[in-house]
């Protein structure tokens, strides 16, 4: 049940609720705006921004309008040229000023319709672009036609929209213009002396101001990066976002925590069980977590470290503290296979100190899965590896202590604070090998201490990172014969075709028939599409060196360690985004033999592409990378929001808005020092964009306090 306020209910109404919006226009909407199993609302629309403007003042006479651009002009209707019966030719109207003239050219032209609309020897305004066809001036289809009462009503300038197939920015436009007509009048949830310092108006004038611009040069990209309206808005969204993260912070540091660690025993066995020491960076974030382990406080840090840095090693100690406490320990993976692998690498360490340890996945079913569900239960299991199937309602805990995340980014803040609860003050640490920029991590994990692994462990070699045009793909075939011959394995990643992956999987399967009819049953083939199962099958064959090449979509994105494979093809590394490839790259490199990546390129690259692919090859520091995928893409697309259900920000520009994200961090954290249930004036204006911008589960969770 939602306790969102009635004054909200107008701007979460569907999008059918507005004029205009019927049957056959919903579903397009829905696809714009809407989400999966949602439809488009009112408010979906409000916050979709122009992308620019068109400029509706008269542009003189015919002879000086400029061609291929958008002009509005005052003509007389001059004759009508229907086409001869029979004919599939277009309908042409002829009109003039004293300059000249102007063929209107309307495919399917409806005679009565155009008749009435252009009446012969009436005054009419026009607008749209000018072209020449056969050195005679037409204009075909045009946006506006108009008499002295509807030029009169026409606004300036009319903003354009991004669009989907079968809608017209000037529809989107109307329905937004209606959507405003809803906005109710909300309460002001931001600091009165902040805003005017600052300039900015109230949240329902700067939607106006948005979607209703004096000038075409407002709507321009810069110029809306910099307005007043637009970045009022994202100030209220990043407040939202920060707000509901202190809120969710300062809970979890108010729950009592526990002492979730002891003499030090079982870590220091299992340093020296260690077959390589520390590096100091994995030292001092041990550090920091035995620090948070000994505090009476919950812990809520984030580990961040590249790929190949060595968090498991991390996790692993923090969980042995834990349960030299006398407590249990989860580590939770976001696929099955990866769960797999942890449970692996960590198992026979764990084991030699004499620890217990088991894995629980979705897969398990039967004795087996009974057996794991009572060593939780009774505390005989003190450490279990799984995937979310750790957060079901049927696993219980003797006694949980600490929660380590795998690749924090594909969990949302519900599925933390599920795990959490799993226990009595859960101490809760997580992973990631994305490298996440500064402005990224204060947004996504503004709620958590952060530690990150810069070193790479000892006996890493660096990867020698070098650009292929697809043109010399055959030297690239050749040069990996020689390489199985050495034996090397070879990972062969096909690009992202389009958004489907059933594109993206054809070209797969043609790569692994060509290469297989050169290597034979030495390569192998795993896609998203495959079952797990056949998955989790395929990539075992590869790391047990049965098969030594693997073509695959991105699914090897994450986790899979495969030392003795030492080289990486990443086919159309255009299409890619800097994140990606470095996370691709990071597959290899995992031995002690010299690894190298293969970006091979369709050329001629464009300007971002090109940036891209040398930034590659410059650096292999993630998170100098991270910054600059940031600049480049924007922040949707370095966390994968878009896949993985994170809230993106649909007003707010992290390249852009820097130093809002800063106020907002700050205003956020003396909020709830000084109102931390949100019931003064402005907390109870704060609870309504907290709705807004449904970011409800930290009232939720006021509520639950």
């Amino acid at each position: 049940m939602s306790l969102r306020p009635s004054i909200l209910d107008p701007l979460f109404a569907p999008a059918t609720t507005l004029p205009g919006v019927g049957p056959k226009i919903a579903p397009l909407l829905d696809r714009l705006l809407g989400e999966p199993g949602r439809p488009a609302r009112v408010m979906d629309l409000l916050f979709h921004i122009p992308t620019g403007g068109i400029t509706r003042e008269m542009k003189g006479s015919i002879a000086d309008a400029p061609i291929g651009e958008p002009v509005t002009l005052a003509v007389t209707v001059v004759a009508h040229r229907p086409p001869p019966p029979g004919r599939r030719a277009p309908y042409r109207i002829l009109v003039e000023d004293e300059t000249g003239d102007v063929v209107l050219v309307f495919f399917n032209g409806h005679k009565a319709r155009l008749e009435k609309l252009l009446p012969v020897g009436e005054r009419r305004y026009v607008s749209g672009k000018i072209e020449l066809w056969d050195t005679t001036r037409q204009m075909v289809h045009p946006d506006r036609i108009l008499d002295e009462r509807g030029i009169a009503d026409l606004p300036p300038v009319e903003a354009i929209y991004g669009l989907t197939e079968g809608i017209s920015s000037r529809m989107v436009g109307r329905y937004i213009g209606a959507a405003l007509d809803k906005v109710p009048r909300l309460p002001e949830w931001q600091d009165a002396a902040w805003l005017e310092r600052n300039a900015l108006p109230d949240f329902g004038a700067a939607l106006l101001a948005l979607h209703k611009p004096g000038s075409a040069a407002q709507v321009s990209e810069e110029a809306l990066a910099k307005s007043a309206q637009r970045r009022r808005l994202a100030y209220d969204e990043l407040l939202a976002s920060q707000l509901a993260l202190a809120l969710v912070r300062s809970r979890m540091r108010r729950l009592p925590g526990r002492v979730n660690a002891g003499d030090g025993h079982l870590v220091g066995k299992l340093k020296r069980a260690l077959p390589f020491g520390l590096t100091g960076s994995q030292a001092q974030a041990i550090e920091d977590i035995r620090h948070d382990l000994v505090a009476d406080k919950r812990m809520l840090r984030l580990l961040q470290g590249d790929v190949g840095s060595g968090k498991t090693v991390v996790g692993l100690l923090s969980m042995a503290s834990a349960i030299e406490a006398g407590r249990q320990a989860a580590l939770m993976a976001p696929t099955e296979i990866l769960a797999r692998q942890h449970f692996e690498r960590i198992a026979p360490l764990a084991r030699d100190v004499g620890l217990t340890i088991a894995l629980l996945t979705g897969r398990d079913k039967g004795a087996e899965r009974k057996a794991v569900l009572a060593g939780l239960a009774d505390g005989s299991i003190q450490i279990i590896v799984g995937t979310h199937a750790l957060f079901q309602e049927g696993v219980a805990f003797h006694d949980l202590g600490l929660a380590v995340v795998d690749e924090q980014h594909r969990f949302g803040v519900h599925q933390r604070l599920a795990l959490g609860s799993k226990g009595e003050a859960v101490d809760i640490l997580v992973m990631t090998a994305t490298p996440i920029p500064r402005t990224l991590a204060l947004t996504y994990f503004g709620d958590m201490d952060v530690s990150v692994l810069s070193e790479k462990p000892a006996g890493r070699k660096p990867i020698a990172t070098k650009l292929i045009s697809i043109e010399r793909l055959d030297e690239v075939i050749g040069a990996m014969g020689r390489a199985l011959e050495n034996g090397d394995q070879v990972y062969w990643v096909c690009p992202l075709v389009g958004e489907s992956e059933t594109v993206d999987l054809a070209a797969a399967e043609e790569r692994h028939e060509q290469l297989k009819s050169i290597f034979g049953d030495q390569v192998g083939l795993v896609h998203g599409k495959l079952a797990g199962k056949d998955k989790d099958a395929a990539m075992e064959r590869f790391a047990r060196g049965e098969t030594k090449i693997l073509v695959s979509t991105t699914v090897i994105e994450v986790g899979v360690d495969v030392p003795q494979a030492t080289i990486m093809v990443i086919e159309h590394a255009e299409r890619f985004g800097l994140a990606q490839l470095h996370q691709l790259r990071g597959r290899i490199g995992r031995g002690s033999r010299a690894s190298t990546c293969l970006l091979v390129y369709k050329g001629p690259l464009g300007q971002t592409a090109q940036a891209r692919l040398e930034m590659m090859r410059e650096t292999e520091d993630g998170f100098r990378i991270a910054e600059e995928d940031l600049r480049l893409r924007g922040e949707g697309e370095v966390l994968g929001t878009r896949q993985s259900g994170l809230p993106g920000f649909k007003l707010a520009r992290l390249e852009v808005d820097g130093e809002l994200l800063s106020a907002a961090r700050d205003d956020a954290r003396l909020i709830v020092e000084r109102d931390p249930e949100l019931t003064s004036e402005r907390g109870r204006a704060l609870r309504v964009l907290l709705y807004l911008f449904e970011r409800d589960s930290a009232i939720r969770l006021l509520r639950a306090g």
